[in-house]
């Protein structure tokens, strides 16, 4: 399926005024998919740079299982699932850039979309920048994550005890999986438009976060977190399904990642006559050649992939973060949960809002309820205030 499959048909008006509108679209300058692509270039340069720093430096390490040892039917499944989605990846290559290249010698939406979804990976972890509240099964594969040498990063984070990312199952699945999850939501607003003819684009928008909604609930709560892939031990409970399981899932996680999708459908299904996305719109004047107007079309793409990402769910997820709850015993008790970063035998007490929230350089509450300042710190003096003689 290619991007074709998302056109909508022209308008009475855009049909009359068709000569004019080519007239005005051949005329029309390039600067909209310029500084997309520029927003882009500056996006995956940064990913580059910190996957390069991560790849070479310290914290390119394993985070241990620990000494809890999942049971023989969540392992059976985690590798099931792991070699489902590596067996679909190449398929996914194919089907998306390679027969659609052979067949019209161009790299359509859709393969653009299969590689910054791919790319969208690197924004997995940064739900947990400023507090951890959510955590991945370390019996997975891992080399631990990127996230301390993003700038700032304040959660708590050391080579083999921090954010563990599944790199065989999450780099995939990014790819194709959110790819095959967008087409599924344009044929849900196809389904929608045939139903209702006369709803909007926004309704048709509210018709997709509805639908993705749901559709997280059952492919997240229902499935991913009970077979043990990743938990989020500090959801607010009151807003939990299956609150105090080591697969409670927050139904704001739904709202967030719907509203990712909707934008990710949306990019995908209002577009032009032509078949150009909305950041797209004047890529046919970019002199230079081939190349370069199809690198400028990947990079405008992916620059409004990445800002869905960052604004639907990144953003709204460190409000959450900043007011998590208590980690529930649930997940506590199993070390292959915990990523080495708090419990027991690692002398730190897991997020608690009692507790002040852990940083790589700040003091913490051992179990003792003794305040522990990093190596050869010192606690800071209060400082008197001036008074007159």
């Amino acid at each position: 399926m290619t991007e074709l499959s998302s056109r909508k048909s022209p308008t009475v008006t855009e049909s009359i005024g068709g000569s004019a509108a080519l007239g005005a679209q051949v005329k029309s300058p390039s600067k909209p998919v310029l500084v997309w692509a520029v927003i882009g270039a500056v996006i995956l340069a940064f990913q580059a740079y910190v996957w390069i720093r991560w790849a070479t430096g310290p914290h390119f390490e394993r985070v241990p299982t620990g000494p809890s040892d999942p049971p023989t039917w969540m392992k059976t499944i985690l590798i099931t699932w792991t070699t489902v989605i590596l067996a679909g990846w190449p398929i996914g290559v194919y089907f998306f850039i390679v027969r659609p290249w052979r067949r019209e010698r161009r790299i359509t939406t859709d393969g653009m979309l299969l590689v910054a979804c791919g790319l969208l990976f690197f924004q997995d972890p940064l739900l947990n920048y400023f507090n951890t509240w959510s955590t991945y099964n370390t019996w997975m594969f891992n080399r631990g994550s990127w996230v301390a040498e993003i700038p700032g990063w304040r959660s708590y984070s050391e080579p083999g005890a921090m954010m563990a990312e599944p790199l065989l199952m999450n780099a995939a699945g990014y790819s194709y999986g959110v790819l095959l999850c967008t087409i599924l939501g344009c044929w849900i607003m196809r389904l929608a438009k045939r139903k209702w003819p006369n709803i909007n684009n926004y309704g048709l928008i509210g018709v997709l976060i509805v639908w993705t909604f749901f559709f997280d609930l059952v492919i997240e709560g229902l499935f991913l977190m009970p077979m043990g892939l990743f938990t989020y031990p500090g959801a607010i409970q009151s807003l939990s399904i299956n609150a105090g399981t080591y697969y409670q899932w927050p139904i704001y996680e739904g709202l967030m990642w719907g509203g990712v999708q909707a934008g990710l459908c949306a990019l995908r299904y209002f577009t032009d006559d032509r078949g150009r996305t909305f950041v797209e719109r004047g890529s046919e004047h970019i002199k230079g050649g081939f190349v370069k107007q199809q690198t400028t079309r990947f990079l405008a793409i992916f620059a409004a992939c990445s800002v869905f990402f960052f604004v639907f769910y990144n953003l709204p997820a460190q409000w959450f973060a900043m007011n998590a709850d208590p980690w529930p015993e649930d997940i506590q008790k199993r070390s292959y949960f915990d990523m080495g970063i708090c419990g027991e035998g690692t002398g730190r007490l897991c997020p608690h809002p009692v507790l002040p929230i852990p940083g790589k350089d700040t003091g913490y509450v051992d179990p003792d309820g003794k305040f522990v300042l990093p190596e050869g710190e010192e606690l800071p003096k209060i400082v008197p205030f001036e008074r007159g003689n």
